[in-house]
């Protein structure tokens, strides 16, 4: 099975390097020296990674035959593609490749449907579900664990607990509108709570 683990972002330097916007949770298994990689275009690659390395919390890499910054920039937006065993799961148990999450449907702990995951960003911070809503609008959930309560691979669904206004812009606006009216001292401690911070955790 081919998966995209990675696309090529700008040049970095003059010496071959480009940045890139990791698609994998191991980016250490997948984009380490000696990789080969397919390509999207194709006749781009394949692709043998000769160094990475981190650099302001993104990852440069330089593929073997790229030498200079006009060959590096030839590649920006280029897909790198890992060819991946379907059977194949990560060590840990409550993590999970990409492709057996895409497609996923996702639904409230009371069965309301919300829609059907199309992709995954993977961000320093956090992953995030781009999920498809069936009026064809996207909503981006992140994938932690205060949100995202279940992934059931069995039944193909994620189940979701989402704040006010993650998934229903307005429910942000009546809750926003009922602390003005309490006065200041709703709006005060209670403000920098648990509730009020953004969730955070492993993806």
């Amino acid at each position: 099975m081919q998966l995209v683990v990675a696309r090529i972002g700008r040049a970095h330097g003059i010496k071959g390097e480009v940045t890139v916007e990791v698609r994998t949770d191991e980016p250490e298994l997948r984009l380490g020296p000696g990789a080969v990689l397919a390509t999207e275009p194709a006749a781009t690659g394949p692709l043998t990674i000769e160094t990475g390395r981190v650099h302001s919390g993104r990852l440069l890499l330089r593929f073997e035959g790229v030498g200079d910054r006009t060959a590096a920039e030839a590649l920006r937006n280029t897909l790198l593609i890992a060819e991946v065993d379907p059977d194949e799961l990560p060590e840990e148990e409550d993590e999970f490749y990409d492709h057996q999450l895409i497609d996923l449907d996702v639904v409230l702990a009371d069965g309301t449907e919300i829609g059907r995951i199309t992709e995954i960003s993977h961000l320093p911070s956090q992953d995030l579900f781009i999920v498809e809503r069936p009026d064809g609008s996207e909503v981006m959930i992140p994938f932690v664990e205060e949100i995202v309560t279940e992934i059931d691979l069995e039944e193909q669904r994620a189940v979701i607990t989402p704040p006010p206004g993650l998934i229903d812009e307005s429910e942000a606006v009546i809750a926003s509108s009922r602390d003005e009216e309490t006065g200041d001292a709703a709006s005060g401690d209670a403000a920098s709570g648990d509730a009020a911070e953004a969730p955070k955790g492993d993806a």
